[in-house]
């Protein structure tokens, strides 16, 4: 989770140095709206993206072992490292919860003053008159303005154009979504810049769709300055602020040509690129081997439902016997000490207790023969078998009828196969491989050693190498 973050995070940084740097000095004010609502959601998108290249089998990738929880030995406590993971992980949900409750109380603000304050529709647009002086500002299709001042007819009509324009292009959808990505991403501050810059985007759309009225700049400018106001107003709202009114002045004057327009535009294409590249997922896959197999060997780290069911069987059949009458058999026992390691430390806990097994009885002492006194009777051990004869080979004439074909070698790879049907465990300079991964060696190289051993019980263990075996 947080790794995916962090990726997030870094593709709206370089997202936004780009519009910075290359697009927000130019009028295209409609394709800037664009390209903020596109960065936001790429920025979501890109660290999700995996890209599977496929290679050719190799003699084989070292397999990741992990081992825990095998012995049920559990860690004592935690360490710093984990100490200040979790902080962080409380920090950040606490500020998730922080953003997420001041959301809900804006747009229930919001909500409450459309309820109770005089409503004028005009076409589409509502006209919320509020008792208190606030700067006209739109949410959705409201437009929220001073009551005395409207009823009065002292807001200009460009003003009223301009919060019109905020309405009918739905620049709160921005906001709202804005608002979103910050609940999620609070402790990135470029998600603030971006969201200011959002804004004043808006602003220019509407003050474009003012002058194309046929309003004087120098009029209108002197009109936003009259409006203008730093008081503090919903976040989900859009507002006129003299924050922005400097900036908005000089895009006013500003006329970007289409040619530097599309110039400027198709290097978007490289920055995409490159952050796919950078910021997703790369997977490798062999080509000859199966899905399934492709992923690191992990060893097991907790028994599963069949083998506890198979265990408490087994448990509970040796610890309902007497102890002085009690059968067992060497097999069993084996059986139960391998399913208990590998259940984890929970799952010992709600099993059957592991039954107590008596020692071995030990081997009897070997009867020593001690002439003219223990060497008469079943003392004597018996004596040596009688030497065989030797066979009489016999002459025979020989006859036209073909020898019996000499059976052919068993391949290496043929070997392989066999043992894997049996359940075999296979290794390769001494790491544990799946079935697959030795057949697709043998495939590749049938000059390879191969030892294999069977124990009673137990399923055989394939040894695979290329230097040969020593042998005891």
């Amino acid at each position: 989770m947080e790794l995916y973050l962090l990726k997030s995070g870094a593709c709206m940084v370089i997202f936004f140095f780009f519009y910075k740097l290359i697009l927000e000095g130019t009028s295209a004010h409609l394709f800037k709206r664009g390209y903020l609502l596109s960065m936001l959601l790429l920025s979501f998108l890109i660290p999700l993206v995996t890209i599977t290249t496929y290679s050719d089998v190799s003699e084989l990738t070292n397999p990741i072992l992990i081992s825990t929880s095998l012995n049920g030995i559990a860690p004592e406590g935690l360490t710093w490292y984990e100490i200040i993971i979790q902080a962080v992980y409380i920090i950040y949900g606490l500020g998730v919860l922080f953003f997420s409750l001041r959301f809900i109380k804006n747009l229930r603000t919001i909500l409450y003053r459309i309820q109770r304050n005089k409503k004028i529709k005009i076409g589409r647009i509502v006209n919320v008159l509020l008792q208190e002086m606030v700067t006209p500002h739109t949410f959705f299709s409201y437009i929220f303005l001073n009551k005395t001042r409207f009823e009065a007819h002292k807001i200009p009509p460009e003003v009223l154009l301009h919060e019109q324009t905020h309405a009918r292009q739905k620049h709160s959808f921005d906001i709202l979504i804005i608002e979103l990505f910050q609940i999620v991403f609070w402790f990135n501050p470029f998600i603030y810049w971006i969201k200011h810059a959002i804004k004043l985007n808006h602003e220019c759309l509407a003050d474009n769709s003012v002058l194309k009225e046929g309003i004087a700049p120098q009029n209108y400018q002197n009109i936003i300055l009259a409006f203008s106001s730093n008081a503090p107003e919903n976040n989900l709202a859009n507002a006129i602020h003299y924050s922005f009114i400097k900036k908005r002045f000089t895009l006013m004057k500003t006329q970007t040509s289409k040619r530097a327009l599309w110039l400027k535009t198709l290097l978007i294409l490289p920055l995409l690129a490159m952050l796919l590249f950078s910021f997703s997922t790369k997977e490798v896959i062999e080509k000859d081997l199966p899905l399934n197999e492709i992923t690191p060997q992990v060893i097991q780290e907790k028994a599963t439902a069949k083998q506890i069911a198979e265990y408490n069987k087994l448990a509970k059949k040796y610890n309902s016997q007497s102890e002085d009458n009690r059968f067992i058999v060497k097999k069993d026992v084996e059986r139960l000490k391998y399913l208990y390691n590998l259940m984890s430390p929970a799952q010992r806990k709600n099993a059957e207790p592991f039954p107590s097994f008596p020692p071995p009885p030990p081997a009897p002492k070997p009867i020593k023969v001690v002439k003219g006194v223990n060497d008469v009777g079943e003392n004597i051990p018996p004596p040596p078998p009688p030497a065989s004869k030797a066979p009489k080979v016999m002459e025979v004439e020989i006859s036209e009828i073909p020898a019996p074909p000499i059976p052919k070698p068993e391949k290496p790879i043929d070997h392989v196969v066999k043992m894997a049907k049996q359940g075999a465990t296979f290794f390769y300079k001494d790491k544990q491989i799946s079935s697959d991964q030795a057949i697709a060696l043998l495939k590749k190289n049938d000059n390879l050693n191969i030892s294999s051993k069977s124990c009673e019980g137990s399923p055989p263990i394939v040894k695979i190498s290329k230097e040969p075996f020593e042998f005891e």
